[in-house]
This record gives structure tokens, sequence and C-alpha cells, in this order.
């Protein structure tokens, strides 16, 4: 009988998994305690990171960012014991609720919804700072311009952050009711490319649905990997991009029809788009590495927005690293398209002809079409993919959306 083989996985960011997930007798006490706590109601990004850093996807990361780590992630891209990482991770609060709030005591993170309020975790409060949000915005985001969505979304919170670690009492709505079937936590993915024996992962990032050139590029990627983690972001994103029940429903119709199933698995990355770019970039490979990933995708413009950042500027980044410390593997891709003459998609790496003879759709011509209810051309996407985002558009239209 032939032995097993033997998996070994690449180390989570900083050497452990994170589990700030509380069960049995701890959880019960804990949520008693949180009825009684000053209570902090958390945003779409809010609960994103509280997810992500409960079940492990933020790791070294056990809450939000106190002052020291803040600030050291903010000018330098590392946290304050000097490990890599790019974008903050931090709970504001308004300072007449900062006020009623000492370091060294516990408060409630709560959920509020139209049915009610949630207290999902306890906040034990270690920090309690002030902090300069147009210093931020230039460093995180190379700008100030409020017309750039995570700016916006930064100026509108708390003028003081609380930092501390935190403790999962239950788990956010989404978590619980959105693509329950593809939540899987890092711990979860580990466990099935072990069972499935993978040893090199590539993971890939994206915000919407697949079309020939995301395809082109996964496949590529596949040649020299074990596997695919097909890796949608599925939390809080822009009003114009494609809702994420469109999305997923897109790359199941794909991946049943184009791909191997053996060797492709498809989860949802629960995080918020900050739209950060560069920065962005790192952080969703340092994700992906906790997830288990060896290697992850990165795009031209990579969580980029509008013309903050430049061409290549998420594929730069990566320079100001060492590969040891930043441990996975940043596979570098061209924009890719489908180029008439060559009767293939390609790159401007692969591709001498000129750009009269490359179909290239933008997101505003992909609405349109669907919106009359053209399908778009074959070469751009799969015909399945076009008919499931044609409804879908179509019904935020009847909507109002």
């Amino acid at each position: 009988m032939p032995t097993p083989k033997i998996v070994n996985l690449i180390p989570p960011h900083g050497g452990t998994l994170i589990n700030r997930v509380l069960t049995g007798e701890a959880r019960e006490e804990a949520a008693e305690r949180a009825a009684h706590l000053e209570a902090i109601i958390l945003n779409d990004l809010n609960l994103a990171d509280l997810e992500m850093i409960a079940g492990g996807s933020l790791s070294p990361l056990t809450g939000y960012m106190e002052r020291a780590d803040y600030e050291s992630v903010v000018h330098h891209m590392r946290l304050a014991n000097g490990l890599p990482w790019t974008i903050p991770v931090t709970l504001a609060v308004s300072t007449e609720q900062a006020s009623r709030i000492r370091v060294g005591q516990e408060v409630a993170l709560v959920e509020r919804r139209e049915d009610g309020e949630r207290r999902l975790a306890i906040l034990e409060v270690h920090d309690k700072y002030e902090y300069n949000r147009e210093v931020e915005a230039q460093h995180v985001f190379r700008t100030t311009e409020t017309a750039h969505p995570g700016v916006a979304r930064l100026y509108r919170q708390g003028e003081v952050l609380l930092g501390g670690p935190i403790w999962l009492i239950e788990w956010p709505y989404r978590a619980q009711h959105e693509f329950a079937d593809l939540r899987y936590t890092p711990e979860q993915t580990r466990s099935l490319f072990v069972e499935r024996g993978w040893r090199r992962i590539v993971g890939f990032q994206t915000r919407n649905p697949i079309h020939r050139a995301h395809e082109y590029i996964q496949k590529t990627a596949l040649e020299i990997v074990d596997g695919l983690l097909l890796h949608p972001l599925v939390g809080e994103t822009k009003a114009d991009d494609v809702p994420a029940v469109t999305r997923v429903e897109s790359y199941k119709a794909i991946l049943a029809a184009y791909y191997p199933a053996s060797r492709v698995l498809l989860g949802v990355f629960p995080a918020a788009m900050r739209y950060a770019g560069p920065r962005e970039a790192v952080f969703h490979a340092i994700a992906r590495k906790n997830f288990g990933c060896t290697h992850f995708i990165v795009g031209r413009d990579h969580a980029g927005v509008g013309k903050y950042y430049g061409t290549y500027d998420a594929h730069l980044i990566f320079d100001e690293f060492t590969s040891q410390e930043i441990g996975i593997i940043p596979l570098f891709f061209e924009h890719t398209f489908y180029c008439r003459k060559c009767g293939a998609v390609v790159s401007s790496k692969t591709c001498p002809h000129d750009k009269a003879d490359h179909l290239i759709l933008s997101g505003t011509q992909v609405r349109e079409l669907l919106a009359r209810g053209e399908m778009l051309p074959v070469e751009f996407t799969r015909p399945e993919v076009s008919r499931i985002l044609m409804a879908g558009v179509q019904r935020r239209v009847a909507e109002g959306a």
C-alpha cells in the first residue's frame, strides 16, 4: 500500500494562524458580559475586518491596531515588530463616545440591522488615540481627495481609534447567511488543500465577473501549481460594482463548464474593498498566504480606482520587501485581451498587432450592452457568464438601482 503523501503548507504570516472565536462556557460568559458593556456600532468595513481577524485571515493580528502598529503601518508599511503589513486595520469612534471609554476596560462590538442589534464580540481596549486622517489618506491611498471612495470612507469615520484584541461571540450576519457554503476560514482551506494533496496553490483575487482575460491568466498560472483558489471579494464595494451574488453565480457557471473540478476551489473572501491600489495588493497577498496559498496573481492596477495609481504600481510595491518577508510568491500579469489577428487572448508581451485589432470593453460599455439585452462578445466572456450578468443588470435596472 503506497505511503500517503505528506503535504506541508506555507506557514501563515507571522508564523501562527490566529483564532479568536470563543466557544462553550467562555462564549456564554462573554455574551453575558457584553450585554452590559459600552456598545460600539460597527460599519460594513469594521464587520468585515472583525470576521477576518477572528477567523485568522489577518494573522498575526488579534484585534484592531494599537498606536505603535498603526503609525508603523501608515508610515513604513510594517507592523511595529518589522513584519510587512500595508493597510491599517482600525476601529474608529467619535470623540464623544471615546470620552466614555477607558484604556483597560472592555467594550461590546455590535452589529445593527433593521431587525435589531447583536453583540458580536468583546474588544479589550489596550489603547485609545487620536490620528490624522489626511496623513493616513495620503500614505495609504496616495491622495486626500474625497472623490476616492477609500478616502471618503476614512473621512466619515470617528476621530479616535481604539486598539486591542477581540474575542468573537457570534459571527456577523453576512458570515452566517451569505455564501455560507463558500465561506471557508483559513483553517478550512488549508485542510482542503491537504486533503487534495496540493502543495503549490495560486490565489486569485477578484471583485469582477470572470471574463476571458481572467480565464487566460488563471489557467496560465494553473500550469505551474497544483491548484487554484478562486477567491472573490464579497464585502462592501462601490455601488457601481457588480453585486457579489451575481458574480458568484457567474463563477460557479464558468467553473462547472470550463475548469477541471479537481484543480480549483471556489471560496469567498469576506473583505471590504478599500481601493488602496498597491498597498491593497500586498494586503490581499498576505491574506491569501494565511489561507494557505503559495502564489498570488497580481494584475495590472490591482485594487485600483480612477487614475490614482500608476499602471504597474501594484507590481513595483513588492520590490520594497524581500521575498522571504512576504513569503507568498507574487505572479505579475500584464493586461490581457482578445486579438482578432492572433485569434486568441494575449497581452502586449505576446501580441505584435495594433490596438485596432484588440477587443477591449470598458465597464461602462459592458453595462450598456447588458442593459440593452445584448450578449457580450464570446471573445470577451463566455455565453454562460453573459446571460447571468444580463439578468443581474436588468434586475438592478428594474429595481431602480
